[in-house]
């Protein structure tokens, strides 16, 4: 097989010349003649710091393409750090798949190392991948050891939202408050519950783009960086026996991914990264499918945010693998992975070594707790909820609306005493979709007021059509489509009217008459809370971005454009 890299570096003209001379940097001649070359997507970056730790781990990659044979080649790409970016890091999802793949496919690469961690690094890179389909295999950066707190597990993220709301509610002092936060980021790593960072690292080697067995390493585990080693070997193999995601990712392995989502307890924000990647690969895909498939796989692993424990926990326990073998029946047999195998044929020797972490399939978490897809006059296109985060007694409900029209509304009124709210009340906050904001935040899983705190309540059912944390927990239906923005029924909803939750039903509804909400219009408030950008990047993303039930992709980036380049650069 001709490699794609020959493209470049074959022939005795002046272009070949060109661009071996300028690679030629203390590599050896036959660095161009036959040997593949594998790019390492790194998005290691100081400011994106669960991904900090990356460029050691693209060292062992590096040992194990050379090992094998191949030239490794470090490719650093964009980064998007959770924690700090704003508005919000998914605004910038599609641009980091969009440059990633421009980058794949212009470069005399033949096979790709995808390392990321942080929540957007991992569905972003297999975005790339998917669209320019050259072999490609994931190394996730590992979630960081477990944190304590006054003798108990301290979750990050999770840990954050439960700490906040008791200082608010007067049962924390502040400054045990701040006492924590050192406590909490102990080590290298993404964060140790099954946010989403955690679940997609998960969820990508259920998928079959991961070598089986490695997902959830912590990050300052040495076996982490065996993996890796290993990896870069696996690389070279790929290339040789040409083992893109277009040969091996089909309907079947999102059935895997889905299964391992509900079984993980995983991150409603996995959906829209799902539904993304399956999009560039052509795949029919939908937001029914995760319900149809995940929604009654019991929920096997205790971790926050819905259960007790860490990811170190899961990984000792076992980790994935052993949890799909509980699952085993549910899975695709043919779906295959990175490796050429089916992902069912690592699950013999899989088992579970502490059943308060992973439970067995007889005595689960929760025994139906996977995504929920919820419609209704509220929802017509679906929304989302996580049943295993949520408080049973509240998923059927009905309450009074209290609404917001912005993010900035809600926080100037939340805890005002004279706000007219109760614990039966639904909050209610748009303008926080795709469009929107812009980027679709995590701002669905609302803190409560404080009157309500201060007596005692600790969760509401909320309704946004943005996103929440895969950190975070409680009763809210997020993701609601279309969004206010685009038109949805969301914007025509008023303080007062009565709000309809029914999850056994799979019903999202506003009480009123279909001939009421089709003369109302939205309130000027409402509007004016809209993004309205003049230029660049958010201006781009705000013309083209897809709702959430299709993946919140770029309209113009759905499907694969391939590896090749027609036109030589000089």
């Amino acid at each position: 097989m001709r490699l794609r890299s020959a493209q470049w570096y074959e022939g005795q003209d002046r272009n070949s010349y060109i661009h071996r001379a300028w690679m030629r940097r203390g590599v050896p001649d036959d660095a161009f003649t036959g040997r593949p070359q594998i790019a390492i997507a790194n998005t290691a970056s100081d400011l994106t710091p669960c991904n900090a730790h990356l460029d050691e781990v693209a060292a062992s990659v590096r040992n194990g393409v050379y090992e094998a044979g191949g030239i490794p080649l470090d490719l650093p790409v964009v980064s998007l750090g959770e924690t700090n970016v704003r508005p919000t890091a998914m605004l910038w999802r599609n641009m980091a798949a969009m440059a990633t793949e421009e980058m794949l496919r212009a470069n005399p690469i033949d096979g790709v190392v995808l390392l990321g961690g942080c929540d957007k690094t991992i569905p972003s890179l297999l975005m790339a991948a998917a669209s320019v389909d050259l072999p490609a295999v994931v190394v996730p950066g590992g979630p960081m050891l477990n944190g304590t707190f006054r003798g108990n597990l301290l979750g990050c993220g999770t840990g954050v939202w439960q700490l906040s709301e008791e200082v608010r509610a007067g049962t924390l002092s502040q400054e045990q408050f701040l006492r924590s936060e050192s406590a909490m980021i102990r080590s290298r790593g993404h964060c140790n519950t099954m946010g989403t960072a955690s679940t997609m690292a998960l969820v990508a080697e259920a998928l079959g783009t991961v070598v089986p067995g490695v997902a959830g390493t912590p990050a300052p585990d040495s076996r982490l960086l065996k993996s890796a080693h290993h990896t870069g070997r696996l690389a070279v193999d790929m290339v040789a026996v040409d083992r893109r995601p277009g040969t091996f990712l089909t309907k079947g392995s999102f059935h895997n991914a889905i299964v391992a989502l509900a079984a993980i307890g995983g991150s409603t924000n996995a959906v829209v990264h799902l539904l993304a990647i399956a999009g560039r690969l052509g795949i029919d895909l939908t937001l029914d499918d995760f319900d149809r498939i995940g929604s009654r796989v019991p929920v096997l692993v205790d971790l926050q945010p819905a259960g007790r424990f860490l990811m170190e926990d899961l990984h000792r326990a076992g980790g994935l693998l052993a949890v799909l073998r509980e699952v085993r029946d549910l899975l695709d047999p043919d779906a295959l992975t990175v490796t050429g195998e089916p992902l069912v044929t690592y699950l013999d020797d899989a088992q579970i070594w502490d059943t308060e972490v992973i439970r067995t399939r007889a005595e689960p978490l929760v025994a139906e707790g996977g995504i929920a897809v919820l419609r209704g006059n509220l929802a017509p296109d679906g929304a989302v909820v996580k049943p295993a985060a949520a408080s049973p007694h509240l998923l059927r409900h009905r309450g009074r609306a209290v609404v917001f029209d912005s993010i900035e509304d809600f926080r100037a009124r939340i805890d005002d005493p004279d706000l007219d709210v109760d614990a039966d009340s639904v909050l209610v906050l748009r303008g926080c979709g795709p469009k929107g904001y812009p980027g679709m935040p995590e701002v669905s899983n609302m803190p409560l007021p404080r009157k309500l705190l201060e007596q005692g309540v600790r969760d509401m059912v909320r309704v946004c059509d943005g996103r929440m944390s895969g950190t975070a927990y409680g009763t809210v239906v997020l993701h609601v489509a279309p969004e206010a923005a685009a038109g949805g029924p969301l914007a025509l909803v008023r303080t007062g009217d009565v709000i309809v939750l029914d999850v056994e039903a799979r019903r999202i509804e506003v009480d009123v008459p279909a001939d009421e909400l089709a003369r109302r219009t939205p309130d000027k408030a409402t509007v004016d809370g809209y993004a309205a950008p003049r230029r660049g990047w958010e201006r781009l993303y705000v013309d083209h971005v897809t709702q959430a039930d299709t993946g919140a992709d770029l309209d113009f980036l759905t499907g694969s454009s391939g590896s090749e380049v027609s036109r030589e650069s000089h």
